[in-house]
Parts: C-alpha cells; sequence; structure tokens
C-alpha cells in the first residue's frame, strides 16, 4: 500500500509543472486578450509572445499575436506571424482565418496579386466564406481594371514615343538641310573667289620692264 502512495504521489509531482506552465500560458492569453479588447494591441503583444514562449504550438497565441500586430498597423510582422499560423497548425479553422487576415493585410499595403493569392487560398479550405469570396471578386475586378489601364497608359506612352520620334525626324532633316545649304552657300563663295582671282589676272598689265 505504501508503494501505491509513492508511485501516485510522483505523478503528481511529475504533472505539477506541466499544469503551472499551462496556467501561465493561460493567464497571458487572457491578459493579452483584456489588453486587446481595450485597443492597448502593443500592450497585448508581450503577453501573447510569452504565451507561445510557454507552448510554441498554442494556436490561439499565434494567431491572436498576428491579429494585435495587424491592428497596430505592423503588416509586415502581422503576416510572417499569419504564416506562422498557417504552417505549424492542424486546425483548417485557424489557417483559413490566418490566410484570409493576411489577404486583408497585403490589401493594406497595396499588394493585390499577393492579397488575390491569400484569398483563393482560403477559399479552397472555407468555399462558403463569404467575406472571402466577396473580397477575392473585388480583387480580382481592381486588377483587370488595373491591367486595362496600364495597357492604356502603355499605349499612349507609344504613341507619345512616335510622336517625339517624328517631331525629331523633321529637325534632323531640317538640319541636314540647313547643313547641306551652308555647304552650297560656301561653295559658292569659294567659286565667287577664284571667278574674281582669275578675272584680275586676266586684266592685270604687263610690267614695263
Amino acid at each position: 500500500m505504501k508503494n501505491y502512495y509513492t508511485i501516485v504521489s510522483l505523478v503528481i509531482a511529475l504533472a505539477l509543472p506541466a499544469l503551472v506552465k499551462a496556467q501561465e500560458e493561460n493567464s497571458a492569453i487572457r491578459e493579452g486578450n483584456k489588453l486587446y479588447k481595450k485597443g492597448q494591441f502593443d500592450k497585448a503583444l508581450p503577453e501573447y509572445q510569452k504565451a507561445i514562449q510557454q507552448n510554441p504550438r498554442n494556436d490561439i497565441a499565434r494567431y491572436n499575436l498576428a491579429n494585435a500586430r495587424f491592428r497596430s498597423n505592423n503588416f509586415e510582422e502581422a503576416q510572417k506571424s499569419f504564416d506562422a499560423v498557417i504552417d505549424h497548425t492542424t486546425d483548417n479553422n485557424y489557417k483559413q482565418r490566418s490566410l484570409y487576415n493576411k489577404g486583408v493585410a497585403f490589401s493594406k499595403e497595396k499588394k493585390l496579386p499577393e492579397s488575390i493569392d491569400a484569398w483563393k487560398k482560403a477559399l479552397v479550405l472555407n468555399p462558403n466564406d463569404e467575406d472571402t469570396r466577396f473580397n477575392l471578386q473585388k480583387a480580382l475586378k481592381e486588377q483587370q481594371k488595373s491591367s486595362s489601364n496600364n495597357q492604356q497608359q502603355k499605349q499612349q506612352q507609344k504613341q507619345q514615343q512616335q510622336q517625339k520620334d517624328k517631331q525629331q525626324n523633321k529637325l534632323d532633316k531640317k538640319k541636314i538641310e540647313q547643313y547641306l545649304k551652308s555647304l552650297e552657300q560656301k561653295e559658292q563663295e569659294v567659286q565667287r573667289k577664284m571667278q574674281q582671282n582669275r578675272a584680275r589676272s586676266v586684266t592685270q598689265p604687263e610690267k614695263d620692264w
């Protein structure tokens, strides 16, 4: 009977550190959530990070950390945090939400192709998510419009360049004509001087020796 109590005591002793760790982990998440709800996102961040240190596999802590960074307008770090959730979680619900929020973070940075890619992946995980579908359709229309505008701009730039080339050709042609005319005038001047010199040599009287 004595051995039985010894074994039970040993099991409890081994379990206590894990229980304490779990309590600290949950306490940090609760504190982070309180600060998050108050809009104190910068103060919530270290609480979620503390929970992750206690348990790196905690999906809630990772997901909330990413959202706190997003709310702090730190979109680049938020994207990395959402990626961490996507890479480590086995819960498709967290993965889908992280992809959706990652797409929103990309859209805030005007990164349309990246946001479209994220929303497409989110929609694969949850085809019934209307918010994802709406944002994706809106982004695709915006991309198409942007592509059309870029084509128009390129066409306008091409026409402007062609117009400049024509004007430049006209200027070059005019310069060449002016240059040839200048050469012709110089040639005529040389011919005139030569004729004058010949005339002087013919009319000049012989010397009286």
